[in-house]
């Protein structure tokens, strides 16, 4: 039996609950497929930095990079500023283990209620570069807390990180239906856009079976909400990829439904998180929906090289998602956490419990 390293972050608000509640059924999603997931769960988050002034060690990555994968739960408290844990955990563990492409995938599952007219069948990848844009940390603040005070925010594109980005997004789109946009604001920003433009225009050629086009990422919002299923694969800098996936979730059931792996491709490991955000307005009430969680697990099965395992669990759950009964309140229904949980758990085998 092969064994599966995960290293598990639960970190804050609703994370740890969501945790404990979704890894049954990502060990029981393994053994069916002969794998033993073994976890190793990390106290990292806004209680170690309250009680460390540190959200993680300093040596965390060389940490992470004796396992297969990570899961993470979330990040995030109201008595921790925001970038304390940011930057000071997830930004900074993505940059340090060169987690340089984030994948953000969009599905539509039945039963599960959309703001979309006609409930259109959406099935689309946001291919988000992660370490780069605006997200960079370049910049600095001048004349700070004077009348005159400014900011500057410097936002980082380069050819190499464009590139892995860019091949990652088209050998998923041969994988998936064969197209491929890449969204930029080539007409308004002079520089890192138009790189973005040369640069994926030259690897397109490298694709002649994947069809290719590009789109201004005002003209992508609108297209998102008039047009989704005709999308397949989107490319995108880290600030477009962030906001346009955030809205293609809300098109598919909500950020709750919204799963997240951010790789290196050829290496190991990635972390896989669901994009909810850590949601202290209910955190431990039991309410919240493990869906984003369970299909992040099944992006670690598949990047892994387990695509049972991970179709294994998508399908237990839209096969929970089916039952109304089985629905959490954000997707208008009523079950707790554990509930749908289970139920995913209980459609792939016998429960197992697993301490976290």
């Amino acid at each position: 039996m092969r064994t599966l390293q995960v290293a598990v972050i639960p970190g804050d608000g609703i994370g740890p609950e969501i945790t404990s509640a979704c890894l049954p059924a990502v060990v029981t999603a393994g053994a069916r497929s002969s794998v033993q997931v073994e976890t190793t769960v990390l106290d990292w988050g806004g209680d170690r930095y309250l009680r460390l002034g540190a959200a993680m060690p300093e040596d965390a990555a060389a940490q992470l990079r004796n396992f297969d994968a990570v899961l993470f739960g979330a990040v995030g408290r109201p008595d921790v500023p925001d970038h304390e844990l940011v930057w000071g955990l997830i930004i900074r563990l993505r940059q340090e283990l060169g987690l340089a492409v984030n994948l953000r995938p969009a599905r539509s599952f039945p039963g599960v209620p959309t703001p979309l007219r006609g409930n259109p069948h959406i099935d689309l990848l946001v291919v988000r570069e992660n370490t780069e844009g605006e997200y960079v940390g370049a910049g600095g603040l001048a004349h700070a807390h004077t009348p005159e005070e400014t900011a500057l925010e410097v936002s980082v594109h380069s050819r190499r990180a464009i590139e892995t980005a860019a091949r990652v997004a088209f050998d998923a789109a041969q994988r998936r239906r064969g197209h491929l946009t890449l969204v930029t604001k080539s007409n308004a920003m002079r520089f890192g856009y138009l790189l973005w433009d040369r640069v994926v225009d030259q690897i397109a050629a490298e694709y002649p079976d994947v069809a290719y086009e590009r789109v201004l990422v005002d003209a992508m919002a609108a297209r998102l909400v008039q047009r989704p299923e005709g999308l397949d694969v989107l490319l995108c800098s880290n600030l477009f990829g962030d906001v346009l996936s955030d809205l293609a979730a809300a098109l598919v059931g909500g950020l709750g439904m919204a799963p997240s792996a951010n790789v290196r491709p050829g290496h190991t490991p990635g972390i896989f998180e669901p994009v909810h955000g850590s949601a202290p307005d209910i955190a431990g009430q039991g309410s919240a929906n493990p869906s984003a969680y369970l299909l992040s697990a099944a992006m670690m099965f598949e990047q892994n090289g387990l695509p049972g395992a991970a179709d294994d669990l998508r399908q237990s759950l839209a096969s929970a998602l089916d039952a109304p009964r089985l629905r959490t309140r954000d997707l208008g229904g009523t079950a707790s956490t554990d509930q749908l949980a289970r139920a995913v758990c209980d459609r792939l085998g016998d429960h197992q419990e697993v301490p976290a």
